[in-house]
C-alpha cells in the first residue's frame, strides 16, 4: 500500500486476511490470578456470571426495583443509599429463588453444559415450562414482573362505617388461588 504521485496504490494481503478469519468470533480472556486460584474454566464461569451482575444493576435502575440517581454529598448517605439498594436486590434475589417454579427462569440453569465455553441450553422442564405458560402443578407461569402485579392487587382497605359509634377496621381482598400458591412459596401469610 503506497501513496505516489499518480494516486492510491494498494493490493489484500490472502495471509492476513485467512489469520484474521480464523479468529472471527474467539475473544480471549486475560487474568492476572495465578492458576493456583483461578483456573481458565474457573475464569471463564467468572468472566460469564458478570452477566448475573449486570442484569442486578439493570434490575435496580429499570426493570423491577426502579432506584433512582439520588445525588448525595455525605458520605454516610451514599453509603446508606448503596446499603437500600443493595438490600431491595438481595430481597428481590430471594423471592425470585422462591418464586422460581412458576417464573419462565429456566431452574436447572448451570448444569446443562457440555464445557464452560458452550451455550447455555434450556432443560426440557423449563422450554415445557415455557411453552404451556404452567407448571407441571398446572400453576400459571409469570414474568417476576407480573407476579409482582399480581399479588399488588392485594391490598389492605381502612374501612369506616358511616355509623361513627363504630369503630373503623382493616379488611385485606382474599388472594386468588394462584396468588395464594405465590404468597406460601414467599412464606407470607396476611
Amino acid at each position: 500500500m503506497g501513496v505516489t504521485p499518480r494516486g492510491l496504490r494498494w493490493q489484500r494481503n490472502p495471509e492476513r486476511i485467512q489469520r484474521d478469519a480464523d479468529l472471527d468470533g474467539i475473544y480471549v480472556l486475560r487474568t492476572s490470578v495465578t492458576e493456583q486460584f483461578l483456573d481458565c474454566n474457573q475464569a471463564v464461569l467468572a468472566y460469564k456470571r458478570l452477566a448475573v451482575v449486570e442484569r442486578a444493576f439493570r434490575s435496580w435502575k429499570s426493570v423491577d426495583l426502579n432506584v433512582r440517581p439520588v445525588y448525595h454529598r455525605v458520605p454516610d448517605r451514599v453509603r446508606a443509599h448503596v446499603f437500600l439498594a443493595m438490600l431491595a436486590y438481595y430481597v428481590e434475589w430471594h423471592m425470585r429463588q422462591a418464586l422460581a417454579p412458576v417464573l419462565f427462569d429456566d431452574e436447572q440453569r448451570g448444569g446443562r453444559r457440555p464445557s464452560v465455553v458452550a451455550p447455555a441450553v434450556r432443560s426440557p422442564e423449563a422450554r415445557a415450562k415455557a411453552r404451556r405458560k404452567r407448571t407441571a402443578d398446572d400453576w400459571p407461569v409469570q414474568s417476576f414482573q407480573d407476579w409482582l402485579k399480581d399479588l399488588a392487587t392485594i391490598v389492605k382497605n381502612r374501612i369506616q362505617p358511616r355509623l361513627r359509634s363504630l369503630p373503623a377496621f382493616a379488611m385485606t381482598t382474599r388472594p386468588t388461588s394462584s396468588q395464594q400458591y405465590a404468597l406460601e412459596r414467599l412464606r407470607v401469610r396476611l
